[in-house]
């Protein structure tokens, strides 16, 4: 997000909205603005009030768009709902806290996705070596080859030969039909007993 000026978040909202150079030239200032302001210290940030905009339109004009494409620009959880009572055409609207609860699951959603993200390639190169363990396990330790004079090291070469080799064929893809087995332990998650109070509220 810092790397983007004003220009550019109109240019990249431009790729999926036609027309609204407006509202897309004010949300793109704001939502620097916003940023700018995230960047002071905070004596000062407390003295600097953001903005909000409201979008007015009849439907179909792109609001909700503008909206969502840029909570995707700056990684922000988006949530469309409908907050009147009732709509024209007599759909009931949410409550506030329905609203507040669907917005943090949204969250939540968001972060969990960025924190996978995040450790995917170190859980990849984790699995690669596990795999490779379970390809070439190591041998059990014997008392008299270590006593041998240079037969643990010829033993531990002549494996990380054989690991080096399975590496390559693996990273090839040429072992994806062999079938290893995995034991893997299982959290158990606390169960929540909800009251007779919670269930209503729910």
């Amino acid at each position: 997000m810092h790397e983007l000026t004003p220009r550019e978040i109109v240019a990249e909202l431009d790729r999926y909205i036609i027309g609204q150079r407006d509202a897309k030239r004010a949300v793109a200032i704001a939502i620097r603005n916003r940023w700018r302001r995230q960047q002071l210290p905070d004596p000062l940030r407390r003295e600097v009030t953001p903005k909000n905009i409201i979008m007015i339109g009849p439907t179909g004009v792109g609001k909700t768009e503008i909206a969502r494409r840029l909570a995707q620009l700056v990684h922000a959880p988006f949530l469309k709902i409908e907050a009147t009572k009732y709509t024209e055409v007599g759909y009931h609207g949410r409550d506030v806290e329905s609203m507040v609860r669907d917005l943090v699951e949204v969250s939540v959603s968001l972060v969990r996705g960025e924190e996978r993200q995040r450790v995917e390639e170190k859980a990849r190169q984790r699995a690669r070596e596990r795999l490779l363990e379970l390809l070439a396990p190591a041998p059990e330790p014997d008392p008299e080859a270590a006593g041998a004079p240079g037969g643990g090291d010829t033993s531990a070469e002549r494996r990380q030969r054989t690991r080096d080799k399975l590496a390559r064929k693996l990273d090839a893809g040429e072992l994806d039909d062999r079938t290893v087995e995995l034991s893997v332990e299982q959290r158990t998650l606390p169960v929540q007993i909800f009251s007779s109070v919670g269930m209503e509220q729910m």
